[in-house]
């Protein structure tokens, strides 16, 4: 996929500061990254996508997916070619997963662990 879409780690305390006004009381963020412009945060209830639109990122899109809605999700690791990670979310509802790009630098298998530990709830 090249440069456009890989993430990469975000230190979840600044990302618990700078999106403080999306959470909800007594909402923690516990990992979260950044893919280019656009974020995503793992909280202790929900996935947030955060994306950012046009070319100067103000207007803004947040779409919020409670765990409960992911029917199921798949890894797929760096190789020694293909240099990205790969995650796909499936929704209930939705035939079609939303598929987000990994640097190698990302572990993809705590990705893949975050996910477990809320959606196996």
């Amino acid at each position: 996929m090249g440069l456009f879409g890989n993430a990469h780690t975000v230190d979840p305390v600044s990302a618990q500061q700078e999106y403080a006004r999306l959470l909800g009381h007594g909402e923690q963020v516990h990992a979260a990254y950044l893919l280019i412009r656009d974020t995503m945060l793992f909280t202790d209830r929900r996935l947030v996508l955060v994306d950012k639109q046009g070319i100067t990122g103000k207007k803004v899109e947040y779409h919020s997916i409670p765990y409960r809605s992911i029917t199921h999700f798949a890894v797929e690791t760096a190789g020694h070619f293909d240099l990205d990670a790969e995650l796909k979310i499936w929704l209930s509802g939705s035939p079609t997963p939303i598929q987000k790009t990994f640097t190698k630098g990302v572990d993809i298998y705590e990705v893949q662990a975050i996910l477990t530990q809320f959606v196996a709830r």
